[in-house]
C-alpha cells in the first residue's frame, strides 16, 4: 500500500530492478540449482557453480544463492555480481553488509567460511580478463549494463 492507502501496482518498483514475477522465478530456479549442487551437479551452462551462503542485509536471515565461480589460485574463488538489473544482485548487498557470515558450499562438502573482498584495479582488470576469456558471455552482459560489475574474491578464513 502507498502512503495514501492505494494499492501499489506492479510497476511501483525501483527502475532497473526485477519485478515480482521475475523475482519469484529466480527464487524457484535458485532453489532448484541449490538442490542440484548438493546432489553433485556442479556445472550449469558450462560454468562451475557453488552455493554462496550470506545473511540478509536487513533481516539477517540465512540466504543461499547458487553462483558461477572462477578459480583464483588453489584456495580462492572469484564471483561476479552480474544480474540484478541496474543494481548489484541482492546476494552482493547481503555479502557486503555481513561479510563475517559468508561461506561457500561445493558439492559433497560442508559450507566453508570465507572472507569476501571486492577487487579494485589492477587486480580486478586481471581477474576480469581471465573471467571473460573463460566465459565471454560476461563481457556481453557487461556491455549491456551502465554499472561496472563487481568482482569479489572469496578466500577461506
Amino acid at each position: 500500500m502507498t502512503a495514501d492507502g492505494q494499492a501499489e501496482s506492479s510497476t511501483d518498483r525501483k527502475q532497473g530492478t526485477p519485478g515480482k514475477l521475475s523475482r519469484w522465478f529466480q527464487r524457484k530456479m535458485n532453489a532448484r540449482m541449490v538442490r542440484k549442487i548438493r546432489g553433485g551437479k556442479d556445472h550449469m551452462m558450462g560454468m562451475d557453480m557453488l552455493i554462496l551462503h550470506t545473511a540478509g542485509k536487513q533481516s539477517g536471515l540465512a540466504r543461499e544463492t547458487p553462483v558461477a565461480w572462477f578459480a583464483d589460485g588453489r584456495d580462492a574463488w572469484l564471483v561476479v555480481a552480474s544480474g540484478g538489473g541496474g543494481q548489484s544482485p541482492d546476494w552482493h548487498a547481503n555479502l557486503m553488509a555481513n561479510p563475517d557470515r559468508a561461506a561457500v558450499e561445493l558439492p559433497g562438502r560442508d559450507p566453508l567460511p570465507v572472507t569476501p573482498r571486492v577487487l579494485a584495479d589492477p587486480g580486478r582488470e586481471d581477474a576480469w580478463r581471465r573471467i571473460t576469456t573463460a566465459q565471454p558471455r560476461y563481457a556481453k552482459y557487461q556491455s549491456k549494463s551502465d554499472r561496472v560489475y563487481p568482482v569479489v574474491r572469496l578466500t577461506p578464513r
